[in-house]
């Protein structure tokens, strides 16, 4: 049986097209959650201010048969072609794994590996206190211990992947790609 598949997309949009390109990105993102082969999209916007046009589409499938699938589908291949002309160049797209698939940013290097744990750790510590406690007192005491752990952990996967690590990552953004120093000045 083959693993979760993370694959990062990222795509430099002409200047003049960032308003439709980006109406067509939600509807596409809304309308690919239905496809019974994608386990999740997340989409990253240029900071406001940034002057980037590059956006990502960080897309998971339950393993590569799925992922294959998908972009070989007509679905995906009509918005390709919807979009096509709104791009500079051709789409980079690059598979991540791991801890990588919550901090990859299309603009910058990975950040180091100790930095990731330790921000994975950070949000997990709370939130691992926190969901039991409000979940707790919902669940049935006469649920087995095994069926409680399993709705537990499940909520907190829920608040990790979409409000813990998400707000997490975009805070630590300075920590996790520190700008380079200047050379001392002569």
């Amino acid at each position: 049986m083959s693993g979760q598949v993370h694959v990062a997309v990222t795509r430099r949009i002409r200047a003049e097209c960032i308003p439709e390109f980006e109406r067509e990105l939600n509807a596409f993102a809304s309308r690919s959650l239905a496809d019974p082969r994608s386990r999740g999209v997340q989409l990253l916007y240029p900071a406001p201010g940034s002057g980037s046009r590059e956006y990502g589409i960080l897309r998971s499938f339950a393993g590569p048969a799925d992922r294959d699938a998908f972009y070989a589908s007509a679905f995906y291949r009509e918005w390709i072609a919807s979009v096509e002309h709104m791009q500079e160049a051709a789409p980079v797209f690059r598979e991540v794994e791991g801890l990588e698939a919550w901090f990859r940013e299309p603009h910058h290097a990975m950040p180091p590996r100790w930095r990731m744990a330790l921000l994975t750790w950070a949000a997990v510590w709370p939130v691992s206190m926190l969901v039991p406690l409000l979940m707790g007192p919902l669940l049935p005491k006469s649920l087995p211990l095994f069926v409680r752990a399993g709705f537990i952990s499940a909520g907190i996967v829920l608040v990790l992947t979409w409000a813990a690590m998400p707000l997490l990552v975009r805070a630590a953004q300075p920590w996790l790609h520190p700008k380079p120093s200047s050379p001392p000045r002569p």
